[in-house]
């Protein structure tokens, strides 16, 4: 949750520092760190932590830590000259040429990846998190950072957009060495400990695994930075093709991606609620308690719809005045609010997946995934043309709509239907985010936003109204059932308030 914090945060100072064209020069290129990072943050280690977890004894668990070692590092290799090479061709195609040196520098990340994701991925196979926890915060830390330094020496010194782009995005390789420090120790005891017996067969089969099982990890956790990605060629390019200046285009690709840090907070809400539940799933599947599976499956899918929906609808509500509070216009708006309805369906698309995965069904996760893609690259063009970024918003949402209900097909028909499609539950939720947002406008409608201070108490106030008086609703109109308050944070004091309110 640090990490998530910190990496949505910092974009705030950072758009405020190099406006609108300087954020568009970032946003463009960080679809490819961002790929890069999921590979050795939350994909590669996760099926390493898999691959060790299996392991018969500690022999074979460290053999296996070289192996994975050795076929990333082929893989980190490849990668990299591919990314190198062709930063001419994918500048080109963002319809940036001035990008090119900025890929060719982020490029450099991935030769980080074998050690950082090998590490991390062993450690959490034997149950200790810590190595992964402190690397991630540090990682974070780093690159922040360094990217808020570069981001006020490129504002000072006048520095062009392209200039700051390159130093910013280098901050990806200074975050790597660090997070690479606390694995080069184990790398190294690895490499001289352990007798490598990796003949030519159990490669093909091993990298097989990491291309297959590895790669769909990988994909899902990257799902948003691929639709990013997307944007990134389509987006301004099609702007330009609808007759848009190209400057101009770039500082409306610049607003657009003000939705960024909104979306990956909100999602940090919603999801923090949901993994609160996940420990009781994996119990349910251990012991084979199929009733209790159910239940528990039916209280996350309830509650992670029930937050995120109410964390969207109020971030809707209060955009005007978050957007000139911490981005200092109003540009871009409506765009934002449409993007902000993401929230909903990434928070119901993480808890499917957590599902599906702890039942062993992950098929329909990649067909889901591809459906979104695919969706998204033949349609997104076409919107922006027609309606600017407020298309591209639509389409992103539409995507994830689309591999939430690919998903849905895989659940089981109980749960699809006593969970999400239960219409007492939907109604009740429904009402009490119609009566939160009117409250929430009310208060925007009479505080205003004459100035920036003035968005900023505005939409702290509304903020905390509105969480209290959905929290009110929820408890009065019986939204979540006792089992379900006792599952989410903070649930037995709310239960108690309750019982202490009756008598």
């Amino acid at each position: 949750m640090i990490a998530k914090i910190l990496s949505a945060v910092y974009r705030i100072p950072l758009q405020n520092l190099v406006g609108n064209t300087g954020f568009y020069v970032y946003q463009q290129i960080y679809p490819i760190y961002g790929i890069g990072m999921t590979f050795a943050l939350s994909g590669f280690p996760v099926f390493i932590s898999k691959l060790i977890a299996e392991a018969q004894d500690d022999v074979r668990q460290k053999q296996l830590a070289y192996q994975s070692m050795i076929v990333l590092a082929v893989f980190s290799v490849i990668l990299f000259v591919i990314t190198f090479l062709t930063a001419p061709f994918l500048a080109t195609g963002m319809g940036d040429p001035g990008l090119a040196p900025i890929i060719k520098v982020v490029s450099f990340m991935f030769l980080f990846m074998p050690i950082i994701a090998t590490g991390r991925g062993y450690y959490q196979g034997i149950y200790k998190m810590g190595p992964t926890a402190t690397s991630q915060v540090v990682e974070q830390l780093v690159r922040v950072l360094v990217i808020i330094a570069v981001a006020y020496i490129a504002a000072k010194h006048h520095w062009n957009v392209y200039r700051m782009g390159k130093w910013a995005m280098a901050s990806a390789d200074f975050a790597a060495v660090a997070a690479m420090a606390f694995f080069v120790q184990f790398a190294v005891k690895l490499m001289r400990t352990v007798k490598l017996s990796f003949s030519w067969e159990q490669f093909k089969h091993l990298s097989r695994r990491f291309l297959t099982e590895g790669g769909l990890i990988c994909l899902f956790a990257a799902m948003l930075i691929l639709l990013q990605l997307v944007d990134s060629f389509t987006i301004k390019n099609n702007l330009v093709l609808s007759g848009i200046p190209d400057e101009a285009a770039k500082s409306i690709k610049g607003v657009y991606d003000r939705a960024q840090p909104l979306v990956q907070v909100g999602l940090v809400i919603a999801t923090s609620f949901a993994t609160t539940m996940l420990p009781s799933l994996t119990e349910s599947i251990r012991a084979r308690d199929s009733r209790m599976f159910y239940r528990t499956a039916s209280s996350l899918i309830r509650v992670s719809l029930a937050v995120s929906m109410t964390a969207s609808i109020g971030m809707i509500v209060l955009m005007p005045q978050i957007n000139l509070l911490l981005f200092g216009s109003v540009e871009g708006t409506s765009a934002l609010m449409l993007y902000n309805l993401c929230i909903i369906f990434a928070a119901l698309i993480f808890v499917n997946n957590s599902i599906l995965q702890s039942s062993g069904s992950i098929t329909m996760t990649f067909w889901a995934l591809s459906a979104g893609m695919v969706f998204k690259l033949i349609f997104n063009g076409v919107a922006v043309r027609h309606w600017g970024i407020n298309g591209a918003s639509i389409v992103t949402v539409l995507s994830l709509l689309i591999i939430w209900l690919v998903m849905m097909q895989a659940m089981p028909e109980r749960l699809r239907f006593d969970a999400l499609f239960n219409h007492q539950f939907l109604t009740k939720l429904v009402l009490g985010n119609v009566i939160m947002a009117g409250v929430v406008y009310g208060v925007a409608q009479v505080l205003g936003n004459a100035s920036r201070a003035n968005a900023g108490l505005t939409a702290l106030v509304g903020a905390i109204i509105g969480a209290a008086v959905f929290v009110v609703y929820a408890i009065f109109g019986k939204l979540f059932t006792i089992r379900e308050w006792l599952l989410v944070p903070y649930g037995k004091r709310i239960l108690k308030k309750i019982q202490e309110m009756k008598k």
